[in-house]
């Protein structure tokens, strides 16, 4: 059985979710996790259940935009934890409109949660990951960026989601290599749809942008590139996650690894 006992990780907007998700399955794996969002009620909501199966968890006050507040955050759990093993960079939003249209105040807030997110709650980390494990070695760590099937493919009506989640592919790339000396990983999982608040969001926002039925925007735009018409499931990504934090060596770091019933094939 795959084992993560003693391990600590810190995964953003994990109150639902992919977040939650991997948050879940983490824990009945043996690591301690923390559950940052910005709903500080639901983090801790998540939390109480992992602990009442069982696990071990706490709930973390975060807005991944916020210096402060990601440094606050991160802090909090070096201080009940002791360490810092894992991050999971997953805290994401979709707001859909064509180019033309798109209001500058919502294409800040989406570049800022998903690349500003990535990049804070990166360098927050890796204060803890670099230090020295009192052996002559940093502690190491594994950072994992929840990008998606748009780290490499474009659709419409998405312009600054499709632009954060390339730029995350860059950081990735850029830490795997900066962070090889200190011991630390990094890896990009990129999803196809998955039926998460998110997604279900964006179904009746895109059949009135489109002017089709909800129906049509699952079949025609969501599943039309899949092999098999099936949506990713959050147990999908989770399991990548849980792959990718216990997989023993580096030879996977810098890579991303697509998890989207083929809709996009590399």
């Amino acid at each position: 059985m795959t084992s993560l006992n003693g391990k600590v990780a810190l995964i953003t907007g994990a109150a639902s979710g992919l977040g939650k998700a991997i948050a879940e399955l983490y824990a009945k794996h043996g690591a301690s996790v923390a559950i940052a969002d910005i709903n500080q009620q639901a983090a801790d909501a998540v939390a109480a259940a992992i602990n009442a199966a069982g696990g071990k968890a706490i709930g973390v006050a975060m807005d991944v935009t916020s210096e402060d507040a990601v440094n606050t955050g991160t802090d909090r759990v070096i201080a009940t934890f002791g360490r810092l093993d894992i991050l999971v960079s997953n805290a994401g939003v979709q707001i859909v409109s064509p180019i033309v249209d798109f209001k500058f105040a919502d294409w800040k807030k989406m570049l800022a949660i998903h690349l500003d997110g990535g990049f804070l709650t990166t360098k927050a980390a890796l204060k803890h990951m670099y230090q020295d494990d009192g052996a002559g070695n940093s502690r190491g760590g594994i950072v994992i960026y929840m990008g998606s099937v748009h780290s490499h493919e474009a659709s419409v009506l998405k312009a600054p989601y499709v632009t954060a989640k390339h730029g995350l592919l860059g950081l990735a790339r850029t830490l795997a290599k900066e962070g090889a000396p200190h011991n630390v990983r990094s890896h990009v999982i990129c999803p196809g749809f998955v039926r998460t608040p998110l997604v279900e969001k964006q179904i009746p926002e895109q059949a009135q942008e489109l002017g089709i039925s909800e129906a049509e925007v699952i079949k025609n735009v969501m599943l039309k590139n899949t092999v098999d018409g099936v949506f990713t499931t959050v147990d999908d990504i989770a399991q990548t996650a849980l792959y990718l934090a216990t997989f023993p060596s580096a030879a996977l770091t810098g890579q991303s690894i697509v998890v989207s019933h083929g809709w996009f094939m590399q």
